[in-house]
């Protein structure tokens, strides 16, 4: 479901004055401001107090507010469990019971203006296939968007993201190319990982996007691989059974001191609930790169 004007919707906790707007300007007291008691679009406390607003609400009608992920709400009841996960004012939601899904939506429409989408199908880039068995999550239409973008779409196919036998490195005496390029396609390959875990060492803090302060030509070659390979499996995707256990299964694994330029070692790991994979991540040092605090559901239906 989307909210029509959430920003509206938003009590401001701090005093905020506005001049008036052109074209309505009070000829008695042209110099008046307007003291604000709800948020406008383009302010910048605007998207908290909608936040607010909306956890405030939820939170009084027994949902739960999630720990890692504050845009994710639970409510359980014995053995029925609700989700729903906010992004700015799209929510996507579910449930074990369609009524509570009934309930959800009569709850919300009462209190805020909304306009129901239906069944999802696509959100935020990600496309989600529903059948009876379970669920196909892809990022098809993002990654040939991706491709065209940097100009790679007729370029010589890769079969896999990266070589087994390259080793990266900050190449001190190669030459450098654009930093604005290369963030670009870093950041753009980030988002996909959401659901490509295949890419998701090449890409994040296992290696390409170690180098964004100062790219080389290494490191720029390196990415248009990644891209090749995500042209050629442009239709991977993730599949969910609906038919499996409630086991918790992880599974981590490190290169021991992989990294050419500090000897550092690169860990990764993956967790499956089931047969399914639901989280996965690629950390280096102190710094870590999670899918989307997918382990908040996992605890949330176990």
């Amino acid at each position: 479901m989307d909210v029509k004007s959430a920003f509206l919707n938003g009590f401001l906790q701090e005093e905020v004055f506005v001049e008036q707007p052109k074209g309505f300007v009070d000829a008695h007291h042209p110099n008046h401001v307007y003291h604000l008691k709800k948020a406008l679009y383009g302010l910048k406390q605007a998207p908290r107090a909608w936040y607010e607003c909306l956890t405030q609400f939820l939170i009084d009608n027994n949902y739960t507010r999630g720990i890692v992920d504050k845009t994710l709400f639970i409510k359980k009841d014995n053995d029925e469990l609700f989700i729903a996960q906010i992004y700015v004012d799209d929510i996507v939601f579910g449930s074990t019971n369609n009524t509570k899904v009934q309930q959800f939506v009569d709850v919300m429409s009462h209190e805020f203006e909304m306009s129901l989408v239906g069944e999802l199908s696509y959100f935020l880039g990600l496309q989600i296939r529903q059948l009876d068995d379970g669920i196909f999550i892809t990022q098809a239409k993002y990654a040939k968007n991706l491709v065209k973008k940097f100009g790679l779409e007729n370029a010589k196919h890769s079969d896999t993201p990266m070589s087994t036998t390259l080793k990266l490195s900050k190449d001190a005496s190669g030459k450098s190319v654009e930093q604005t390029l290369y963030r670009g396609m870093i950041g753009s390959l980030l988002y996909l990982t959401a659901s490509r875990p295949d890419i998701s060492f090449s890409v994040g803090v296992g290696v390409c996007a170690r180098y964004q302060a100062d790219p080389k030509e290494s490191h720029l070659s390196s990415v248009k691989r990644i891209i090749c390979y995500v042209n050629e499996t442009s239709n991977y995707e993730i599949w969910y059974f609906f038919d499996t256990n409630a086991s918790l299964v992880g599974f981590s694994d490190a290169d021991w001191a992989g990294n050419c330029d500090d000897r550092k070692s690169t860990s990764g790991g993956c967790f499956f609930l089931g047969n399914n994979l639901v989280s996965w991540f690629c950390k280096k040092e102190n710094s870590i790169s999670l899918s989307t605090a997918k382990a908040e559901y996992i605890a949330a239906g176990s």
